[in-house]
């Protein structure tokens, strides 16, 4: 009677993610305001050390190769705590939000955004990136969440920072054969990025031990792993004639940018609003400039220090909201 119970309890997807979107701190582990913090900023320095990886790995690798490599590899260190992964049940209105997850991200997130890449800027990329706080802010307003005047502000700040400074470097070196497309196709996944993230906050809310951040990391990984694995051949016939620097890329690619931040991110979006939690990706392009700047020898003009700041003060705002 009691699995009868479990199975056949199906309330709607979207008062789910409305539970997950809820300011309220009761409905979510208790735990140090900053540690959520903390997690979000960790997550923004490995993904932007992930740029100059991911430049290093495209040289050699295609995109479906790189990314079932990364993914495999993230397996590969998931094996040893494969008993701590599964859930204790799994409810039948969780299937919903396990699929959208996983299929939104990393699935066609990756997708969307390799393919735009191609056919944009970096630089135009990179203001469409800008759209996902506001996405995430937006939508946990439609859930339900209490959104203040001052997170709204703080977003709306940093957007605008994030625009600057894309925009500041020029056109960069790489080609624009379709930048309409390859804009939209950038829009597109940052609007996956923020379903995923709003799928999470929904699993993770509902409590009871039965969701955490590393079991929904695994199954992202797994997910990305079975969708990339066209480039399972070309990585198996070539791994053998990977250099160094490629094998490095991939092993971070896989293990630090991979696994470890949407772990960190996940985890951050179990203990505080999507909205706020969005907020922190505004900081990526900052940290990708900086390991730029670190491992490439790239350099940031005074506007881009500008822009650089306008950012960073636009996300202390909103993550100081109420």
């Amino acid at each position: 009677m009691e699995r009868d119970t479990v199975l056949t309890a199906t309330p709607t997807i979207d008062a789910d993610l409305a539970d997950a979107t809820s300011c309220a701190t009761p409905s979510r582990t208790a735990v140090s305001p900053l540690l959520p913090v903390l997690a979000a900023l960790a997550a923004v320095v490995l993904w932007g050390g992930a740029f100059p990886a991911m430049k290093v790995a495209v040289q050699t690798l295609g995109t479906w190769q790189m990314m079932w490599a990364r993914m495999v590899f993230a397996l590969l260190l998931l094996v040893p705590l494969a008993r701590r992964l599964a859930p204790a049940r799994i409810e039948r209105r969780d299937l919903p939000l396990l699929a959208g997850m996983a299929l939104m991200q990393p699935c066609l997130y990756f997708l969307c955004e390799s393919t735009a890449l191609q056919l944009t800027t970096s630089s135009q990329a990179g203001v469409m990136a800008a759209s996902m706080p506001l996405m995430m802010a937006v939508g946990g307003f439609l859930l339900g969440e209490k959104v203040s005047p001052r997170l709204w502000f703080g977003v709306g700040v940093s957007c605008i920072g994030v625009a600057w400074l894309t925009s500041s470097g020029g056109e960069g070196g790489g080609s624009a054969p379709d930048p309409f497309t390859g804009n939209l196709l950038e829009l597109a996944a940052m609007a996956c990025a923020t379903g995923s993230s709003l799928c999470i906050g929904a699993l993770i809310s509902r409590g009871k031990g039965r969701w955490n951040a590393l079991t929904l990391t695994g199954i992202q990984t797994l997910a990305g792993a079975v969708f990339f694995l066209p480039g399972a051949p070309g990585v198996i016939g070539g791994v053998a004639d990977w250099s160094a620097e490629v094998l490095l890329a991939v092993v971070y690619l896989g293990g630090a940018s991979s696994l470890g931040a949407f772990g960190l991110y996940n985890w951050a979006l179990g203990h505080m609003p999507a909205s706020r939690a969005g907020n922190f990706i505004n900081l990526v392009p900052v940290a990708a400039i900086f390991f730029g700047w670190l491992l490439l020898g790239e350099t940031l003009t005074t506007t881009q220090y500008l822009a650089t700041g306008l950012v960073m003060g636009g996300v202390l705002m909103g993550t100081r909201a109420r």
